[in-house]
């Protein structure tokens, strides 16, 4: 079932979905988000290139609310997750993830240290998000250069930008078997004249999660199990909860707008707390919390020729400890960050429509061993950007294009009297020595694609976009032993800039009862960063020594959704397929990579009534780079759900029960990094349960 041949019989099956997507005489682009909304909230424009490729909202959201990010889009198009059990995960768009897919809340950085390494969590409480967009191409260049991958950007409305005219609000909560997790929040809106108000709150409580029970011999497993901990019959058949897996969140934020004519200004403040194990064999936990603060302002029609002048500023104080399993405090992570923006956005002329802005952002790391005082993996390190972009639209009859560019300055400042502390390798040789040094990288980063509407709701498009990276604090000056990745990490001061070209082609049908859109792309880096694993092993640990290196490589893949009356009344079902492959120029795969899926839903909403069941196959990935192990088993999930709304007086009131996991499969993602892969499996068959109040 899992040999070669097979491999390629469903690549080539993947292939023949998407190719009939293709054939279906359909099509148009959809990469980023229109120029009228920018990525801050508000609808999806219609057809318009610069539309992110993907919003989840309402119902949708509703329905794939994990509690984390990468929980909540491991299963669209394109995206899968990262899989550090309940706690962290962050998504992982077309084979690329970490500092290649930046975070933002409310179109500004998050401020968390989750792209340093796949343990730490994103700084965001997903229960009151209302909106989360996928963006790429020129609309990644509004918000960062080298988001390779895509941006994904988190909207929680929480500084209101109309006056409520009455009271609204929400209120939910839920219960989840697989690992008895309680979760409610609260939000609630309201005006006082030109001020209005906005307050929520969540939390999500969490246990260890069950796994499924019997592990022997499937999948493809080998002889011993895939499974690491000696307890439960020789590592075969471990079942039960996954030790260290459970996660405990808990937020509040509060936003106040002044809202007039022309505009408004608002601020809001967020306190954010997340307790999560680690399941790794050793185990431990994470306490993380972060204070943050955002001041948003616009101004409609600011002056002749401009519609639109929007600031936007962030200050958030993250902080997270590293406990031991024995619950001793090992490590300590602060990042101080702080991002304003504005944009400018004029009139159309000859035919086109755009924003010009800038951005700066400063953000200070400090990591800290606390038995010795010394630094921890990182040594302290400032981080200084300042950039300036310009993004233009235009529409000629059926024609449309878009330009985007961005220019970047990126410095890096390690405290260069850090001492950095070398160990013993079994080979008897201490760890290769570096040199911290200052660093300052200057980037250019452009898109361009049009699109040829060649019949109402039809359309072909093609774009390209050149997207560079800077190296960032941990890959330039890591140095140090990290327990969640059983690696001793090694940074390089003189990695050069990550230089991304990416061209893809699009097609879509986007009107009608039957939709459709497909994607064929290429993504060929120069200097592409990876941590190279040396095939050495620290003497006391037996941490591997994995060194950052650079190499030519190169990503290719397709996507194909067809859906039948999707989001409407009645029946509606959607196929998907995606695939992508990372190889390295010179031979050999990128580690990490996504394995191939395909997918089917089937909805139906009808009187109150919704109805929804997800099935995807992933096959296996034995496409690893060499130091991997594995292949990552192939997997089969099924979800379920079912809910009913009935308005009682003034709320809107929605019971829900969402089935997941249904077969009770072993799922091992391939993006996970192999110490807690070849450990930790997802979560098992689960029932939630749950009740949903707005008004």
């Amino acid at each position: 079932m899992h040999s070669s041949h097979h491999f390629f019989t469903r690549s080539k099956a993947i292939a023949l979905l998407v190719c009939a997507l293709f054939v279906g005489n359909t099509f148009a682009q959809a990469e980023s988000p229109s120029l009228e909304i920018t990525a801050t909230g508000a609808q999806e424009a219609t057809q318009s290139i610069l539309t992110p490729t993907k919003i989840l909202q309402g119902d949708e959201l509703l329905n794939k609310l994990g509690s984390t990010l990468g929980a909540t889009l491991a299963n669209e198009l394109g995206v899968s997750a990262t899989g550090y059990g309940a706690g962290s995960s962050r998504p992982v768009i077309r084979g690329l993830e970490g500092s290649r897919v930046q975070i933002l809340q409310n179109g500004l950085s998050v401020g968390d240290v989750s792209n340093i390494s796949q343990d730490h969590a994103v700084g965001n409480n997903m229960q009151n998000a209302h909106q989360v967009e996928i963006l790429r191409g020129a609309a990644a260049l509004l918000y960062g250069s080298g988001s390779s991958g895509g941006l994904v950007n988190v909207v929680n409305d929480r500084i209101l930008t109309n006056l409520p005219d009455r009271p609204t609000g929400a209120v939910n909560s839920s219960y989840e078997t697989v690992n008895t997790g309680r979760a409610g929040a609260l939000e609630l809106d309201s005006a006082f004249g030109a001020v209005a108000v906005h307050v929520d709150t969540a939390i999500n409580n969490a246990n260890n999660y069950r796994i499924p029970g019997n592990s022997t011999q499937s999948q493809g497993e080998p002889v011993g199990g895939w499974t690491v901990p000696p307890s439960g019959n020789g590592g075969n058949n471990y079942s039960g909860k996954l030790p260290y897996s459970s996660s405990n969140q808990n937020n509040l934020g509060v936003g106040v707008s002044h809202i007039g004519q022309s505009g408004y200004t608002g601020v809001s403040v967020e306190r954010l707390n997340n307790n999560y194990g680690i399941p790794t064999p050793e185990g431990g936990y994470i306490q993380q919390s972060q204070n943050r603060y955002d001041l948003q302002h616009q101004t409609r029609d600011p002056f002749d020729g401009f519609s639109s002048f929007k600031f936007s500023a962030a200050n958030s104080d993250y902080s997270h400890t590293e406990f031991t399993n024995a619950g001793v405090a090992a490590s300590q992570w602060k990042n101080i960050a702080n991002e304003a923006r504005f944009e400018l956005a004029h009139n159309p002329l000859a035919g086109w429509k755009g924003i010009v802005g800038a951005q700066v952002s400063a953000a200070s790391l400090n990591a800290t061993e606390l038995s010795t005082g010394s630094y921890a993996i990182v040594p302290p390190t400032k981080t200084n950007s300042s950039a300036f972009f310009w993004i233009e639209e235009g529409k000629w009859h059926s024609l449309q294009g878009n330009l985007g560019l961005r220019y970047n300055n990126v410095a890096q400042k390690p405290n260069l009297g850090t001492e950095l502390t070398s160990e013993v390798m079994s080979i008897g040789n201490s760890t290769p020595s570096i040199s911290l040094q200052n660093r300052s990288f200057n980037l250019f980063s452009y898109s361009a694609g049009g699109l040829w509407n060649y019949s109402p709701g039809q359309g072909a498009g093609i774009a390209y976009t050149v997207s560079q990276r800077a190296p960032s604090a941990q890959e330039l000056y890591s140095y140090g032993a990290h327990e969640s990745t059983a690696t001793f990490d090694i940074g390089n001061p003189n990695l050069n800039k990550e230089t991304s070209h990416n061209l893809e082609f699009n097609l879509q049908k986007t009107s009608g009862l039957i939709r459709a859109k497909a994607s064929a792309y290429a993504n060929r880096f120069n200097n592409y960063i990876y941590g190279f694993y040396t095939g050495d092993a620290i003497t006391s640990s037996g941490f591997n020594v994995v060194t950052a290196q650079q190499a030519s490589a190169t990503i290719k893949g397709i996507e194909g959704e067809l859906t039948y009356n999707w989001n409407q009344t009645g029946l509606a079902s959607r196929a998907f397929a995606d695939a992508s492959q990372g190889t390295f120029d010179a031979g050999g795969n990128l580690p990490l990579q996504p394995a191939p899926r395909l997918g089917v839903e089937l909805a139906h909403q009808k009187n109150g009534w919704l109805s929804n069941a997800t099935y995807i196959y992933s096959y296996q990935q034995n496409r690893l780079a060499s130091w991997e192990q594995g292949p990552a088993p192939s997997y089969n999930l099924l979800n379920a759900g079912i809910s009913y709304t009935q308005r009682v007086r003034e709320v809107n009131w929605t019971v829900y029960m969402n089935l997941k996991n249904l077969l009770n499969e072993q799922i091992r993602y391939a993006t996970t990094p192999m110490a807690v892969r070849l450990y930790a499996p997802q979560p098992g068959r689960s029932l939630m349960i749950g009740l949903r109040g707005t008004f």
